[in-house]
């Protein structure tokens, strides 16, 4: 097999049961790392696994790939992954994937404090505690490492409906800046990817007259692909980007897309 860009690699992929998450497993795999699936339906992450081990990759010399159920916002579940890695792989996931993300859409003026708070703890917390936990356990290895997180647009700009959404990404962002700092010490890079309209599960929840009127927006007149922003993911957990850290780097073709959601929608991955 032709070895690929990040061949004897271990990579650790959250929200990996479907759009960004599970694309990014496939890029990985298709370049030579070994996946940890990890999300919050097991099902979901079990076809993930089905989809990269039936793909012809690089050299997996790590192990099979495999498929964690794992609550982001929960220090206990990361804690018991934690654990999981070491036994089966006896060492620590070089590249981290936080693409675990949630919305829980509303008017703010109609917006509840546990809506508020779900999505500050999954998309924020969540973020945080996965890169904590593993970035201390690559520095404690003495490894070098990539960990790349999922944010969006709309922490950028905000948006009609998204007050905690978009909150939470602007965090992201900010927290990956922060992040570069101290852990470049330890040849840790952080970087943060703040992704436009995609068409994953969450878009679809979009009338088509929104989506079309979005459309004309784009100068490319299209959505973007999982796949598309997976290769961002990929030429950031890479050599290739060996001397990019603190970075927020948005896919959006070339414009900004706010839009109005018709309804409250609570979407996870």
């Amino acid at each position: 097999m032709v070895a690929g860009l990040v061949s004897g690699k271990l990579a650790l992929v959250t929200g990996a049961g479907s759009g960004i998450g599970r694309a990014a497993c496939e890029i990985l795999s298709r370049e030579g790392a070994t996946v940890i699936a990890a999300g919050r339906t097991y099902d979901k992450l079990v076809e993930t696994v089905k989809i990269i081990t039936a793909l012809p990759s690089g050299s997996h010399d790590k192990g099979d790939h495999c498929a964690v159920e794992l609550d982001v916002s929960d220090s206990k579940s990361i804690k018991s992954l934690l654990q999981k890695i070491q036994e089966q792989y006896k060492e620590p996931p070089r590249i981290i994937v936080n693409s675990a993300g949630v919305t829980r859409d509303n008017w703010m003026l109609k917006m509840s404090e546990e809506d508020y708070d779900h999505v500050l703890n999954v998309n924020l917390k969540g973020s945080f505690l996965v890169m904590q936990s593993f970035a201390r356990m690559m520095s404690e290895a003495a490894v070098s490492g990539s960990i790349i997180n999922i944010s969006s647009i709309i922490g950028k700009y905000g948006n009609i409906g998204q007050a905690n959404y978009a909150a939470s990404k602007a965090g992201v962002v900010a927290m990956t800046k922060s992040a570069a700092k101290e852990l470049g010490k330890f040849n840790i890079r952080v970087n943060a990817i703040l992704p436009g309209v995609i068409d994953t599960q969450m878009i679809k929840t979009v009338p088509d007259k929104v989506k079309e009127s979005m459309l004309k927006m784009v100068p490319l007149g299209r959505l973007g692909s999982p796949t598309e922003v997976a290769e961002v993911i990929m030429f950031l957990s890479s050599d290739k980007s060996s001397f990019i850290t603190g970075a927020a780097i948005d896919p959006k073709s070339g414009r900004v897309i706010l839009f109005k959601r018709e309804k409250n929608i609570s979407t996870e991955s």
